[in-house]
């Protein structure tokens, strides 16, 4: 499926381990993103992004306004399950431990080599049989033997260093995680549950962190607002508002709505 000209798989979080599993298994590379509301919002006016978006091979829902968007737009199939990038990286972490997965880390707290090898240092204590490397603090990186490595240095430039990247190292996957491993090791509080469950990690975020205003501008008036948009133009009888209604989607070739 796709909400305004991205593309998202419909699938659930036991699928998207299953399908890492197996890339790894086969030793595939493969390139996966959890794009959310401000993803989307972005991507209308940067369309490297969107292109680098729909070029993935998983493109996994992480927002409950994905999920209502979605719903309102009456796509087929619907959206199975959201699917967030922290719970998403702490099974991946969990499954990696057991099968002895080598993973790299590239961008975590801002790349300072300090707060990058405290974070290792929290990760090891939690993960002790975990073998994992900060990019940053190691040497040609590429022959190194990773099977995982988590890139973490936010929205749009995370995608796009993978992107320059991905085939620097053959049979690597990559993951665009945000700040996953931040919630992961301490350095930042997730929301209550309850909140999660009622899609309320925007606020919590926003009372943590008030910078964050303008993403939840984004979030919360301009993506609605672009969703009702689409609404009227897939409703408009009048040939002048199909123009735009459904503009084909590069790079994708079939991988979405699975």
């Amino acid at each position: 499926m796709q909400i305004l000209n991205v593309g998202l798989n419909s699938t659930t979080e036991e699928e998207v381990l299953k399908f890492i599993g197996q890339k790894i298994g086969k030793e595939q590379g493969f390139f996966l993103v959890t794009p959310n509301p401000v993803f989307i919002v972005m991507s209308q006016k940067d369309k490297k992004f969107q292109k680098i978006l729909n070029s993935a091979d998983l493109s996994i829902p992480d927002g409950v306004g994905l999920i209502f968007a979605a719903k309102f737009l009456g796509l087929k199939p619907s959206i199975k399950q959201r699917i967030t990038g922290a719970d998403l990286i702490k099974k991946i972490l969990e499954i990696g431990q057991k099968e002895n997965w080598k993973i790299g880390i590239v961008g975590a707290r801002r790349g300072e080599r300090e707060e990058v090898r405290e974070l290792l240092s929290r990760l090891k204590r939690k993960y002790p049989k975990l073998e994992v490397e900060a990019l940053e603090l190691v040497k040609n990186w590429p022959q190194r033997g990773y099977q995982l490595i988590l890139v973490a240095y936010g929205m749009g430039k995370q995608e796009k260093w993978i992107w320059e990247n991905r085939r620097k190292a053959k049979g690597v996957g990559f993951l665009a995680i945000g700040r996953s491993l931040d919630f992961l090791t301490g350095f930042s509080r997730r929301a209550p549950e309850w909140m999660r469950k009622l899609g309320l990690e925007w606020l919590w975020r926003l009372i943590q962190e008030p910078s964050h205003l303008k993403r939840v501008y984004l979030s919360c008036v301009v993506f609605p607002w672009l969703v009702l948009k689409e609404k009227f133009r897939r409703s408009c009888p009048f040939a002048g508002c199909q123009e735009d209604r459904e503009r084909p989607l590069s790079g994708i070739s079939g991988r979405r709505g699975s």
